[in-house]
């Protein structure tokens, strides 16, 4: 038997994006905004395990994408909805990148991440964050 895989977080994106988002789709500028947030609250799921990340998307949750951590170098983050949620792209060794949009306490999630990631890589996104 295998180590048990531990689940850190599973969910959806932030509560906080769908409410601002459905606030600027009042606006007709901001009506695609407020549908891109609805589609992300119905079928964009994260799960981010001791193991790997998973991202569940596209139609009706049809697509699943799963990252183990030695496949990462390089995270970064940015902060939105006032700091409360963060959108955070993942980039793999062959050069394809995986972006977690709306990630709820994207800061803990961005330190659990970069703890599990090879020596190469926490020093590197330790030198990118202290720029």
């Amino acid at each position: 038997m295998g180590i048990r895989e531990e689940v850190y977080y599973e969910g959806g994106p932030a509560v906080g994006d769908l409410i601002i988002n459905l606030l600027l789709g009042l606006t007709v500028v901001g009506i695609p905004l407020a549908v891109g947030a609805i589609v992300r609250a119905l079928w964009l799921r994260y799960r981010i395990t001791n193991r790997r990340v998973s991202v569940t998307s596209g139609w009706m949750g049809g697509d699943r994408i799963d990252v183990i951590y030695s496949d990462i170098v390089k995270i970064v983050t940015v902060p939105r909805g006032f700091g409360t949620y963060g959108d955070m792209v993942l980039t793999m060794k062959n050069g394809s990148r995986l972006e977690l949009r709306s990630i709820p306490k994207f800061r803990a999630v961005y330190d659990y991440i970069n703890e599990k990631l090879p020596a190469a890589a926490q020093k590197a996104n330790a030198a990118a964050k202290a720029k």
